[in-house]
């Protein structure tokens, strides 16, 4: 469907509902005169249709993004699958309608990502590490502390970043039997492992920070690369994270990480060092799931 088409469409008696499909505050920026909204991304989309145009057999014309966005396509899978028999898209959507000039009503002011950059201080109390450890036949899974962090950006662009992790605040999540759950904490807690009596920190310093170009919103943005320090063994580690804000004052990073501990020296149950391990055997590498919420500081 073109504009003209479109234009021809909404002129017709009784007229279609034209049905705007993105944000409201996309919406409040910009529409196609005469629209409704109804966001596709709402797990409320269907109600607020039905809101709008409770008779399925009325005719409904929806509309998105444009480009290589998929909000009205996705949009018409929908209704046709809920029941509405007379749906179309405008495929160009806003795209496609300001190309040819035509009136779009709104502030104009479409949503944009802020700016980011100075200094941020990692919230200790609302980040936080999930730790996943496994072997053959069981994994447990858990969380760890964060006991400080920084993370430095330069118009837009992370410069450093670095953390340190409270190791004596491990606790494991799924063992519901506080029996069990004291000892495994205990066994992490000893030279098996993560030896805390002696090295009650681990620590993480970024050397290297690559945009990672070919990212889209919701996946890495940054490639790290790094000094992991655990058990007092320091190796040079890398991993993707994704580093966004909704305001420009706090921002959120996260990354997934496969850690082998044995090159830190925790042997424990390692095939690499022991035969005969049977039931005993335990997965060399831990997975971590790194959360840092930081505020930007004056």
């Amino acid at each position: 469907m073109t504009s003209s088409e479109l234009q021809s469409q909404l002129k017709a008696s009784p007229a279609p509902l034209l049905l705007h499909v993105l944000p409201e505050e996309v919406f409040t920026a910009q529409r196609i005169p005469g629209s409704a909204n109804a966001c596709v991304y709402e797990m409320a989309f269907l109600d607020n249709v039905a809101a709008l145009a409770a008779d399925k057999a009325q005719p409904i014309i929806v509309y998105g993004a444009g480009a290589d966005s998929k909000d009205a396509a996705t949009a018409i899978e929908k209704l046709k699958a809920a029941g509405y028999t007379k749906v179309a898209a405008f495929e160009g959507g806003l795209a496609a309608w300001s190309a040819d000039g035509l009136p779009i009503e709104g502030n104009g002011s479409l949503p944009s990502a802020p700016l980011l950059t100075g200094s941020f201080h990692v919230d200790t109390e609302q980040s936080v590490i999930r730790w996943t450890g496994r072997n053959l036949f069981n994994h447990h899974s858990g969380i760890v502390k964060l006991a400080s962090g920084a993370i430095e950006l330069r118009d837009q662009q992370l410069v450093a970043a670095s953390f340190c992790i409270a190791m004596d605040s491990i606790a494991c999540e799924d063992l519901t039997d506080s029996t069990w759950n004291e000892m495994l904490i205990r066994h992490l807690h000893s030279d098996d492992f993560f030896d805390v009596a002696q090295h009650s920190t681990a620590e993480f310093v970024a050397d290297s920070i690559e945009p990672l170009q070919a990212c889209t919103e919701g996946t890495p943005n940054y490639l790290l690369r790094g000094r992991f320090t655990l058990r007092g063994i320091t190796q040079t580690i890398a991993f993707p994270i994704l580093v966004a804000s909704a305001d420009g004052q706090r921002l959120t990073a996260q990354g997934t990480l496969d850690l082998d501990r044995t090159v830190f020296g925790s042997h424990y149950g390692s095939g690499k060092f022991f035969r005969f391990l049977g039931k005993h055997i335990v997965n060399d590498v831990i997975h971590l799931h790194v959360k840092l919420h930081a505020d930007k500081q004056p």
